[in-house]
């Protein structure tokens, strides 16, 4: 049976600078770049695999030299990273983790993130986004969740009705409304693990920063 990918795709937002992402990058069974964001990766000194787009930001010297591997898809109803996303799920991979999707422009950053929820929802394999500072990830339902100790933990939620249940958290969540972004940010894992008991089944965005 042939190895599924590790795929990685690189948006159009901050170039990643930090070793994790970088590695990510570097060891990628295929690299899907989001038009302009194949300009930075060649100029990291790596090939992009594909580039997926309306490629309204690429050059025409690497629209020339990569013609063999675009897929131009015009319509505007998703951004870049989502057309990559879903061209990603047609090579059957073992994991998809996404670069560059923070940065430049805010609300660009929100927009990239907040998909994350949808992307975990629709793949059969793990997704995540690296950053320069941390990692997003998404859940579901209850879930114990592996961290350093002292690690600093975010969660974001879109519907103000969950109720969390935390344990293995410096601040437990259990009292918190999520009626604004901030509400849950800047926690701490106690140990190697935590739990988050949801009231419902829901999708919950984690943001683990890099243990520093």
């Amino acid at each position: 049976m042939a190895k599924r990918p590790h795929i990685v795709i690189l948006a159009a937002g901050d170039f990643p600078q930090a070793e994790v992402p970088l590695k990510a990058l570097r060891e990628a069974d295929v690299r899907i770049c989001c038009d302009s964001a194949a300009e930075a990766l060649v100029a990291f000194g790596l090939e992009p695999d594909r580039i997926v787009g309306d490629l309204d930001s690429l050059s025409p010297t690497l629209v020339e030299r990569y013609s063999d591997r675009i897929t131009r898809i015009a319509e505007q109803d998703d951004n870049d990273q989502t057309k990559a996303f879903h061209l990603a799920l047609t090579l059957e991979p073992d994991c998809i983790t996404i670069l560059g999707a923070t940065g430049k422009r805010e609300d660009h950053t929100l927009g990239n993130v907040s998909l994350l929820l949808d992307y975990a929802r629709e793949a059969s394999c793990p997704v995540e986004m690296l950053t320069d500072y941390g990692r997003f990830t998404a859940i579901f339902d209850t879930a114990t969740l592996p961290a350093d100790p002292g690690q600093q933990v975010s969660i974001f939620t879109f519907d103000n009705s969950l109720k969390i249940t935390s344990a293995g958290l410096k601040y437990p969540t259990d009292a918190v409304v999520f009626d604004s972004l901030w509400k849950a940010t800047l926690n701490e894992a106690l140990s190697d693990a935590f739990t988050l008991t949801l009231s419902h089944p829901c999708g919950v965005l984690l943001f683990f920063a890099d243990h520093r």
